[in-house]
């Protein structure tokens, strides 16, 4: 009855086992099932690292000490991986071991215990020492008991049976603590590939060097104070750690398709960019055309006046509507107006336009840099972040977060890209992505293209945005709270 009992105890802490997601809280509960089991007074856990075997819990009850509930690091050094040691000798030989008497046994070196012994009135009397094997064969620590107790409370051996279930409880616990190990391995791995990605896509344009992290940065914000709210009771919706981190992921990942935009397209600073030193060229030969005409006597002062002005103009408009963040009705018709001039030689065997078609359409955008062709190739990223991250294997942790990437340019309204996703088919992560990317685009200080803007006036902007339905408002409101 008292084997069966301890087996329904080794099953029910393999239960706990499967639940407990801290590796510092299963030691700990092994340790006391350990002692619990066979009546020990003390017992230390041994972790395997560097060759050496490191203290990582150590427990006396009759003294009071336990170091798990102190919360205190144990200042003891480690023990060396040499055979003189009962511990060390278990993990390389991966035995299990148990003295009846420490004092009266040669096996092994007990001048460390007799030496704590005395410093602390003890007397260590019996002792196992027991391999933590995972499922490879791989030891990763060792469990120490001291001092089994009898009913009447008197040290007593441990007998052969406690040692084979403490051999399965080990057991039980080596392979948890390696499933542990692998879990946070893989979680790791996808959060280095996140950083390596988030590095690649931000160094490759000057512009983009914080913007990835910062909306990672609001988006985490966010999460935290709609978790915030629910402990008010003030929201109904609750964020777990993990969900959390698939949030802070997808933020990271957002932008990973401008690996393929092209860098003259992601980086065009103004409407008319590279080919501005082009036009200064080519007005530059016009101007000096008409003066030589002039001078030859081949056209009128009042002519050669007309092309002079003419090219001032071009020149005024042109610094006017370059860089201007939107082109009024006013701007917009004195530049098709100087759009359409060139210099015509007096024998009209030579026409030089002022613009190119391409620069024609550049300088006639009306609001942002990119024209319509180069706005869709920028646009495209979008898709290509849902094609690169369909590519990559993502564990249930994580499943979710190339979703909610693919959809951060996605409106409520319908009006978003790529997918035209709309109203409740479009989920609070992704609602929460696509404000945190737009506040960092109207609050960020490096882009070449425009001024940042203050806080008031990003955040007028995001409430007109929501007032039209293109972004969520609460989550708006959520995110002016938090920063």
């Amino acid at each position: 009855m008292e084997t069966n009992s301890k087996l329904q105890q080794i099953l029910d802490i393999g239960i706990a086992l499967t639940a407990e997601k801290d590796p510092d809280k299963l030691l700990n509960l092994i340790i006391d099932t350990a002692m619990d089991m066979t009546g020990s007074d003390a017992g230390t856990l041994y972790m395997l690292k560097d060759e050496h075997l490191m203290f990582r819990i150590m427990k006396t009850r009759s003294k009071g000490i336990d170091s798990f509930k102190a919360g205190t690091k144990i200042d003891l050094p480690p023990v060396p991986l040499k055979k003189e040691n009962i511990c060390a000798y278990a993990a390389l030989s991966k035995e299990s071991l148990k003295i009846d008497d420490v004092y009266e046994s040669n096996l092994f070196d007990f001048a460390g215990p007799k030496k704590y012994d005395e410093l602390n009135e003890y007397r260590t009397q019996s002792m196992v020492a027991i391999p933590m094997i995972d499922k490879d064969e791989m030891v990763i620590g060792v469990m120490q008991l001291i001092n089994a107790m009898d009913d009447e409370g008197n040290v007593r051996s441990f007998s052969d049976e406690e040692v084979r279930i403490l051999r399965a409880l080990s057991s039980q616990t080596a392979i948890s603590l390696s499933n542990m190990a692998y879990v946070k391995e893989i979680s790791e791995q996808m959060w280095s590939f996140t950083e390596a990605m988030t590095e690649a896509i931000d160094a490759r344009t000057p512009y983009n060097a914080n913007h990835t992290r910062k909306v990672a940065e609001y988006s985490g914000l966010i999460v935290d104070h709609i978790n915030k709210l629910y402990a008010e009771e003030k929201e109904d919706i609750f964020f777990d750690k993990q969900h959390k981190e698939q949030v802070v992921l997808a933020a990271f990942l957002h932008d990973i398709g401008k690996m393929i935009v092209p860098l003259e397209v992601m980086n065009k600073q103004t409407r008319l960019d590279n080919s501005l030193s082009r036009i200064d060229d080519r007005l530059e030969i016009i101007k000096l055309n008409n003066e030589i005409d002039y001078l030859r006597g081949e056209i009128s002062k009042e002519a050669a006046d007309e092309m002079s002005g003419r090219l001032e103009e071009t020149k005024e408009t042109i610094n006017d509507a370059n860089s201007a963040g939107f082109l009024t009705d006013e701007l917009y018709e004195k530049v098709q107006k100087v759009c359409e001039y060139k210099y015509v030689s007096p024998d009209k065997s030579r026409i030089i336009p002022f613009f190119t078609e391409e620069e024609k359409e550049n300088l006639s955008i009306r609001k942002g840099t990119l024209t319509a062709d180069e706005r869709k190739i920028m646009e495209s990223h979008v898709e290509m972040t849902a094609r690169i991250l369909n590519k990559v294997h993502f564990n249930r942790a994580y499943k979710e977060a190339s979703t909610w990437a693919a959809q951060h340019h996605e409106c409520i309204n319908g009006k978003g890209y790529p997918k035209g996703i709309s109203g409740e088919a479009l989920g609070i992560e992704a609602r929460i992505l696509a404000v945190a990317d737009i506040c960092d685009a109207l609050l960020a200080t490096d882009r070449p293209y425009k001024k940042p803007l203050s806080r008031e006036k990003a955040f007028a902007i995001m409430d007109d945005m929501a007032k039209n339905g293109a972004i969520d408002e609460k989550i708006v409101g959520y995110l002016k709270e938090c920063i």
